[in-house]
């Protein structure tokens, strides 16, 4: 009756290739590329080229490297995204951000300091000649 729905934490198409559950503890540098989801905890270094969604029950005492990060846990550490940071209404953020774009979501905590960085520029794409 009273149950509340939790959207699950997604970043890009939604597909994941990692995945930290949420009893797994590491230690050490995370290097990947593709989507890692976190649920569990991560003390050192995550430096990724792709995108990283932490979960509600992810505990990170890390600095966090990667093109786009979605956050509703806990980051303890600073965080560069050359694309978008989304701090959802459960984050609890203590660190530094550089970031190209920052969504903080209503009851979401951050302490520190925030950078913006101009966004990634794609090439323009040629234009389209009709056959």
């Amino acid at each position: 009756m009273f149950t509340s729905k939790k959207e699950p934490v997604a970043v890009g198409d939604g597909r994941v290739d990692t995945i930290i559950g949420r009893d797994a503890q590491l230690k050490g540098t995370v290097v990947s590329s593709g989507l890692i989801r976190i649920d569990g905890k991560v003390d050192g270094e995550i430096v990724h080229k792709g995108d990283i969604a932490i979960g509600e029950s992810g505990e990170i005492t890390a600095n966090v490297k990667a093109h786009n990060v979605t956050v509703a846990g806990v980051v303890n550490g600073n965080i560069e995204a050359t694309g978008k940071l989304e701090l959802l209404p459960t984050a609890r953020v203590t660190g530094d951000l550089s970031v190209a774009t920052l969504v903080v979501g209503e009851g979401a905590i951050f302490k520190g300091s925030s950078d913006m960085k101009a966004p990634e520029k794609t090439a323009p794409k040629p234009p389209r000649t009709p056959a």
